[in-house]
């Protein structure tokens, strides 16, 4: 196979083929990659609707207050203002939360972060509705935060549920066993943004039995919905949650604390409600990966070879208990990274805090302990005086090695492949003493820096994540495939979010029912669910119940050709658009075999069951696992601490090549994310309150800042009981980079790096 040249041609494990024209293998565009191109792209912000008034939500300007009164009536009475709703508002559940309901819609007597939703204005213009929502007057008794999450342990408690969200403590072998090499130490990982590419917007629409249509860029449509509809205290078939064009997600998308604010105000009003969030409030509103403490003690022989691992995890779950449960299960699990650790010990925590809320961003949990094991294994080959590499080789985990959830990986799990495959791709060059070009210096042009102070380091990592949801979810989708008049249609609740499931769809059809025009309707809640858009699940669920549909149609269609001719249908195939059979008796098109026929078939696709973990942190809790390893070029200026990431070499199992180009955009993309949580993005927070929630203050990584991405191999190893063999592949990458990029910062600087993202005083050179 080839790739961009920017991106390097991957080594694929197998006989090299020519990919085809279409279905699986092939490099389909992105499905809506036109509309976007073009401008036609149907974005919520873009939506209209006749009478349409505009909402904007009142927030919490302290992280943490008592409520003592509210006075609507100035906003209430101001021209234009069509409705001002407040917690004594909501009609049905006060509060949501997509495992604990625990967020209210409202504040009533107390607010728990900054940016938290007090009330919501209804107005025939968007300045009248934020004048409006300005003009709410709101008495507060400010109280002191608690945003050290290792006080939430003693604090009064901030919830009525308490400060604990969730307490994981795992063991695994024997406690006495101790090496006679220990490295420890103590890591903190910061709060990185989703910053999906739009802001937060939506439109409510009345509909005529009293229920409410709500237009959005959900990546869980149904989850939406039954959250919404309980608010509302209506039943779910009068809610209808209706997707639109999703710019990207990286975690969920749309946030219900939006959404169902703007619902209650169509209700209200009777009038569509249209919000489109600025990007304060984004930033405010919705949820971020969560910050971590991490504290670590390996045990390894005189030879490295891991003997135990000792951890304790804290994370930051923020006001509310969001995804943080799932989030500590899979950085419980995997502390201790792909590696064979026969004895481990380890305790996690998420506790609330008066910080902005956590949830899902993609590889939660996973991305924080990676940074940490892996600032381990760098310190025990520096303890050893050995190779960083070598020492991760003696370790890595392979097929049929038990995690330290007592759960045996079945999957394959080519981690030795992939590290060796990185550590052996070629070194890029060396810059030039006096660079041509001063983008070529740590800091860029106006970094100052002097071509003398540049040192360059070498770093490794190696990754893992769990696909699908986890601890005993119930992973369910649901496909139609509908074929007539030459064409096919997927009608699947799946939310494309940039993943590719509507490429990937068309393709499954195209590859089983030799269809070349396929269309994938949009989304709604009229449909069966699929789930939500994470850990890869729509191209294994929901892929595998388009195939299995598809396959159900095409058995339709064969079934009167094999009856006829006398032989089953295992004999014939279906090849461009044509039927034929071994013998070469039968020979005909696939639009004459349908003789204007409509053929459907709908199936759904369930995974093997999984088991929550345990009182001791045990059980089958993933399904699959997914494996990478980056080797980090970078160069640090020694003297101002500024990073250069110079290269980042991937290998990663993927299962199979479902689309070539799909793939390479999704890891390249991947690893930019993860450079961005190395170096540049933190939300900060100075006692509860957001700093510079804005895309100013809040530096995401370039064009200028992205390094050369070379894909040196994928592996190409089917996992058996997923359908096509495929794995996920953007969240991995993610996860991994930020150690990789660390290790090599280590590497140039001799400095321990024991934060994320890297500030500058921790990338100065020992004197």
């Amino acid at each position: 196979m080839s790739n961009d040249a920017a991106i390097a041609a991957p080594a694929v494990d197998g006989p090299e083929q020519e990919s085809p024209a279409h279905g699986l293998g092939a490099s389909l565009p992105q499905a809506d990659a036109g509309a976007k191109t073009e401008g036609t792209f149907p974005y919520a912000s873009d939506l209209w609707a006749e009478g349409l008034l505009w909402a904007a939500i009142l927030r919490s300007p302290h992280p943490h207050a008592r409520i003592t009164a509210i006075d609507t009536s100035a906003a209430a009475g101001m021209p234009g203002v069509r409705a001002v709703v407040t917690h004594t508002d909501v009609p049905g559940d006060a509060a949501y939360g997509r495992g604990v309901a625990d967020r209210p819609v409202f504040a009533s007597d107390v607010v728990r972060h900054h940016g938290e939703a007090i009330a919501a204005v209804a107005a025939d213009h968007p300045d009248a509705a934020r004048l409006a929502a300005a003009a709410i007057t709101v008495e507060y008794e400010v109280l002191e935060p608690v945003t050290d999450p290792e006080k939430a342990f003693a604090a009064e408690p901030l919830h009525p549920d308490g400060n604990l969200v969730r307490h994981i403590p795992l063991s695994y072998g024997d406690p006495d066993v101790n090496g006679e090499v220990v490295v420890e130490g103590l890591y903190r990982i910061g709060r990185q943004d989703p910053a999906p590419i739009g802001a937060e917007a939506g439109l409510a629409v009345p509909r005529p039995d009293g229920g409410v249509e709500l237009y959005t860029a959900s990546t869980d449509p149904h989850t939406d919905r039954d959250l919404a509809a309980a608010c509302f205290g209506l039943e779910k078939e009068r809610v209808k949650v209706v997707v639109t064009g999703v710019p990207g997600a990286t975690g969920d998308r749309e946030d219900p604390g939006f959404q169902i604010p703007l619902g209650l105000l169509a209700l209200r009003t009777g009038c569509p409600v249209k919000l489109a969030a600025t990007r304060e409030e984004s930033f405010l509103g919705h949820a971020h990966r969560h910050p971590a403490l991490l504290r670590y003690r390996h045990h390894a022989d005189a030879q490295g070879k891991l003997l135990k691992v000792e951890a304790q995890i804290l994370l930051d779950a923020g006001a509310y208990a969001e995804a943080s449960s799932e989030s500590l299960a899979a950085a419980v699990a995997f502390a201790c990274g792909p590696y064979v650790v026969p004895h481990a010990f380890i305790e996690g925590w998420a506790v609330r805090t008066n910080n902005p809320p956590s949830g899902h961003v993609r590889g939660e949990g996973a991305l924080q302990v990676c940074a940490a094991y892996e600032a381990q294994m760098d310190k025990l080959a520096a303890k050893l005086g050995q190779d960083p590499a070598e020492v991760r080789l003696r370790n890595v985990l392979a097929t049929g090695d038990i995690l330290p959830t007592g759960q045996t990986v079945t999957c394959p799990a080519p981690v030795a492949e992939l590290l060796q495959a990185v550590r052996d791709f070629p070194l890029p060059p060396l810059p030039k003493d006096t660079p041509e070009d001063a983008w070529l210096l740590p800091g860029g042009p106006e970094g100052a820096g002097e071509p003398g102070a540049v040192r360059r380091g070498v770093g490794y990592a190696l990754g893992m994540v769990h696909m699908l949801g986890a601890e005993g979810t119930d992973e369910v989708s649901t496909a139609t495939v509908k074929v007539q008049d030459g064409m096919a249609t997927v009608i699947c609740a799946a939310v494309e979010t940039g993943q590719g499931f509507s490429t990937l769809a068309r393709q499954i059809v195209q590859e089983t029912l030799g269809i070349e025009e396929v269309h994938v309707a949009s989304v709604d809640t009229d449909q069966p669910p699929a789930g939500p858009a994470a850990h890869g699940r729509h191209t294994w669920v929901s892929g595998g119940a388009v195939e299995r549909a598809a396959k159900m149609v095409r058995t339709q269609l064969l079934q009167p050709l094999a009856h006829k001719f006398g032989m089953s249908t295992e004999l014939l195939q279906i090849t461009d658009g044509k039927i034929t059979s071994y013998d070469g008796v039968l020979s005909t098109t696939v639009t004459e075999a349908m003789d204007g026929k409509e053929l459907w078939a709908t199936a759904q696709c369930r995974p093997h069951p999984t088991e929550p973990l345990d009182d001791h942190g045990q059980g089958d809790a993933f399904v699959g696992l997914a494996f990478c390893a980056i080797r980090a070029v970078v160069d640090v200026d020694i003297e101002l601490g500024s990073v250069r990431v110079v290269e980042m070499a991937v290998a990663q199992d993927v299962g199979r090549i479902l689309n070539p180009a799909q793939l390479a955009t999704r890891i390249e993309a991947g690893v930019t994310q993860g450079i961005g949580a190395a170096l540049t993005e933190n939300l900060r927070t100075a006692r509860g309150l957001v700093r510079h929630p804005d895309l100013t203050g809040y530096a995401l990584p370039t064009a200028l800042d992205a390094p050369d991405i070379r894909i040196v191999k994928l592996v190409e190893e089917r996992d058996v009981v997923a359908p096509f063999g495929a794995k996920a592949a953007s969240a991995v990458p993610v996860v991994t980079s930020p150690a990789a990029v660390a290790s090599a910062v280590r590497a140039a600087t001799g400095r321990p790096v024991n934060r994320l993202p890297i500030r500058p005083q921790a990338a100065v050179a020992t004197p």
